[in-house]
């Protein structure tokens, strides 16, 4: 069974026939309706996005308090944040002054809104555990950078291969680097 898809562009009424079980049914397709005879637009059934964000944050002073011994914990801590949020960790590493995180997001949730949350649950999470002598706290604020699809395997490499980046060069000069 065939249906009829209606499309405006520029003004021209252009229709296209497709299956019917082609998306049409999926939930969560992002497949072109049928529009309603007399209407000139087209309407998506639902939403799609591809929002990838490499994330940077650091510890308040920029102290190595992160150890190696321990550090894998709060990683998953912080993974386990995202994943209640209903988005996603394609990588997470860092160094003991920092933290980068490769995510994907939804529109419905701002990057300020869920790194607030990560910062501040894993900062309590680490005091709660005693990882530290002292308080733990992040550095206000973060960097954020957005990657296409296409550019997630060179990122999760970058993330993943942080010991070696930072045996050349220093945070400073790395965040630098992001920055341009």
């Amino acid at each position: 069974m065939l249906i009829q898809i209606v499309l405006t562009f520029e003004n021209q009424r252009l229709a296209v026939a497709a299956p019917a079980e082609q998306n049409m049914n999926r939930k969560n397709s992002n497949a072109i309706t049928q529009a309603p005879e007399g209407r000139n637009h087209e309407t998506m059934a639902n939403t799609f996005t591809q929002i990838y964000v490499h994330v940077v944050f650091s510890v308040k002073g920029r102290e190595n308090l992160i150890h190696a011994t321990w550090k894998e914990e709060p990683h998953k801590y912080m993974c386990g944040i995202v994943n209640d949020q209903q988005q996603k960790v394609y990588a997470i590493g860092g160094m003991p002054d920092h933290i980068h995180l490769l995510i994907s997001i939804k529109p419905d949730i701002s990057i300020s809104e869920l790194l607030r949350d990560i910062k501040s649950n894993s900062s309590k999470w680490i005091n709660n555990k005693k990882l530290v002598l002292g308080k733990f706290q992040w550095q206000e604020g973060f960097g954020a950078f957005s990657y296409s699809h296409s550019q997630l395997d060179i990122v999760i490499g970058y993330i993943n291969s942080q010991a070696q980046h930072h045996s050349k060069r220093s945070f400073k000069e790395e965040y630098l680097e992001l920055l341009n």
